[in-house]
């Protein structure tokens, strides 16, 4: 992979926010899964800490399944600051939703979050070594990446390989991989012309620009969990309260 330009100001992300958390179900019956909690702090809160980190001046957070109740949390925000993106009127899925968004997310590349991956940096921050990676010449997708069998939460078989470049290609069918996507990436906005109207998926414009030889990844060297069940909410739990007593959490 490129050393890419370490100087790239990012300034904007997003949080994917407005899912309906069906998996998480009896919980997400009341309680929109971005509010759910994990080691006293929302999973929203974690994504958005994570921008701060970063130093994003301004993150977009879409919102959608009780999104009065995402409005009455993020009011309480002090940063970044905090633009929402409304889908109340129609549920967009990642590519829609991000594309709907642009306009709020400026004229470089930016950073999305999902909002049910929780992701512990390593030594350096996890956005900072994308950002420090980042070509804007030869990117338009650079891709958090983590080792599948090393994931919390996750049931699957991996989605990526990647070659000595850091270029990704998806996994052949029935095929295992080593590398699952954590919900973590940067994105420019040339990657959404002539994209649908309407709801789709960013797993189409993965595609594209795969085929293009512009989709990169950068492996993760912290932890990763997958909240998306309640399964998978007791294992991050119980993880985190061992890793960071209450003593010490934020």
């Amino acid at each position: 992979m490129s050393a890419g330009q370490t100087g790239t100001l990012i300034t904007h992300g997003m949080v994917l926010a407005a899912g309906l958390g069906t998996r998480m179900r009896p919980i997400t019956l009341s309680l929109p899964k971005p509010l759910v909690q994990v080691a006293d702090r929302t999973l929203l809160d974690h994504a958005l800490d994570r921008l701060a980190e970063a130093e994003v001046e301004t993150a977009v957070v879409n919102i959608h399944y009780l999104a009065d109740r995402m409005e009455e949390h993020l009011e309480g925000r002090a940063g970044p600051r905090i633009v929402i993106s409304d889908e109340r009127d129609r549920l967009l899925d990642t590519g829609g939703g991000v594309a709907r968004a642009l306009p709020l997310l400026g004229d470089g590349p930016f950073y999305v979050i999902n909002s049910d991956a929780l992701i512990l940096n390593g030594p350096t921050p996890a956005l900072e070594r994308l950002r420090a990676v980042w070509d804007d010449d030869g990117m338009d997708v650079l891709l958090l990446l983590h080792l599948t069998a090393h994931a919390f939460g996750y049931e699957g078989i991996g989605d990526f390989m990647v070659d000595a470049c850091g270029r990704v290609t998806r996994r052949p069918e029935n095929m295992p991989v080593p590398f699952l996507f954590a919900g973590v990436q940067i994105l420019h906005p040339r990657l959404f012309e002539d994209v649908p109207d309407g709801p789709f998926s960013l797993n189409v414009l993965y595609d594209r620009a795969a085929g293009a030889g512009r989709a990169f990844g950068l492996v993760h060297d912290g932890e990763w969990f997958h909240v998306g069940s309640p399964r998978a909410l007791s294992e991050a739990e119980a993880f985190m309260g061992q890793r960071f007593p209450k003593s010490r959490r934020r």
